[in-house]
């Protein structure tokens, strides 16, 4: 007989995650260079003038130097400063690889320059040239709390491109240890390098303090928390934070998809039936991957094979359900297993010659001979044999009893 949709299949739902991409690194701080000559007073003192950078790491642990550039490289650090204002982003890599090289140069104006070489090499997608840059400037430890601290965010950012996570991860406790930050973006971003690395309970910790510590919490933070539950095996804290977010974003169409996915996984199908067939009602399943999911939950259900029939055939009819062998013959099980014998003959007609064997005709040819219609019964056991069956005997046993 026809082989039924197991209880355990599983669902092809679209996967819960998040992927917070880097964005592009910051720019370098203006350089506090002395004035280059007796006549640039005037600019010293507007410089002098202009407001002090808020300091962003009160609670650091590091004492900031007070390093700042000379008068001999004063020249080529404006140069610089005008190359990358100009765009010339190559430009101002070869004007600072020249301070970087030179023995006259201090740390300061190393590390300074360093920042704008790794910017420069990363916009040209050089990534493993802006980590050697940006190492540099972090570690030469000359610049003031602000730039350091950025520097070392940036460095671990360009690090977990670079899918160097444990480098990333030694990058962020070393940044989080001395700058004594606790930005909740901070602690995002190396929360996911730790769930990349499959360190899910600390993921969870850092991801979950970042969420504490918003008003408004990110969405994609609570949906790579939801992720790391998930891929832990935690399905009460993947099932909590789902319907947190689900709650929160009752309009969110991919808030709910994942709440119902979250369901099925934990077990609890009526539940993730019913967050379907409310997005069903409000017209927001959309693809083939949602329509799938919830008639393959009916079918995974006793006595909801009608309702699965029902979703097959909206979805056939509404164009997002493919035409195929697969949907043909979930609609022929449906159909068949809530004693609508007809349909299901119907379906099975429309599934057998897209199969690649004989089994479709097979299983058609036993539920017309069920249906006492020997005749089309013996038709279709000819065509499974002639398609191939691993049982051939079943179908000239339909053959034979059908004379």
């Amino acid at each position: 007989m026809t082989h039924r949709v197991s209880r355990s299949s599983t669902l092809l739902a679209a996967a819960i995650g998040a992927v917070l991409a880097i964005g592009t690194i910051a720019a370098p701080a203006p350089a506090a260079a002395e004035p280059q000559a007796r006549g640039s007073d005037r600019d010293s003192r507007r410089a002098s003038q202009q407001p002090k950078a808020e300091e962003r790491y009160p609670n650091a642990t590091r004492e900031a130097p007070a390093g700042k550039a000379s008068r001999k490289m004063g020249r080529k650090l404006e140069q610089m400063n005008e190359l990358y204002s100009n765009d010339d982003l190559a430009g101002a890599r070869a004007v600072a690889d020249e301070i970087l090289a030179d023995p006259a140069a201090n740390d300061y104006e190393k590390a300074y320059s360093a920042q704008f070489a790794a910017q420069a090499a990363y916009e040209a997608d050089e990534i493993q040239a802006a980590i050697d840059y940006m190492g540099q400037a972090v570690e030469l430890d000359a610049l003031d709390n602000n730039s350091h601290f950025n520097a070392m965010l940036n460095l671990a950012q360009m690090q977990s491109a670079a899918e160097q996570n444990e480098a990333a991860l030694a990058t962020y406790e070393r940044y989080f240890a001395e700058s004594g930050s606790t930005e909740p973006q901070d602690l995002v971003m190396m929360g996911q390098t730790l769930y990349l690395l499959e360190r899910h309970a600390e993921a969870a910790q850092a991801i979950q303090r970042a969420i504490d510590a918003s008003a408004e919490p990110n969405p994609q933070w609570q949906s790579l928390l939801m992720q790391v539950y998930v891929e832990s095996g935690d399905t009460a804290g993947a099932l909590r934070m789902a319907e947190q977010v689900a709650a929160a974003r009752p309009d969110d169409r991919r808030a709910q998809l994942n709440l119902a996915v979250v369901y099925h996984q934990a077990d609890m199908p009526e539940k993730a039936i019913e967050v379907l067939e409310r997005l069903r009602a409000g017209g927001q399943l959309e693809t083939a991957n949602e329509y799938n999911q919830l008639y393959a939950t009916y079918l995974g259900m006793e006595g909801q094979e009608r309702k699965a029939a029902e979703v097959i055939s909206e979805g056939l009819e509404r164009g997002v359900l493919t035409p195929d062998r697969n949907t043909y013959i979930a609609l022929a099980q449906a159909y068949y297993f809530s004693d609508q014998p007809g349909p299901a003959i119907e379906a099975y007609r429309k599934a057998a010659p897209l199969d690649e064997d004989g089994e479709t005709y097979l299983n058609l040819a036993k539920v017309l001979y069920q249906e006492d219609r020997p005749a089309e019964a013996a038709e279709a056991a000819q065509k499974a044999l002639d398609k191939g069956v691993a049982r051939p005997d079943q179908a000239r046993d339909i053959i034979n009893a059908s004379r």
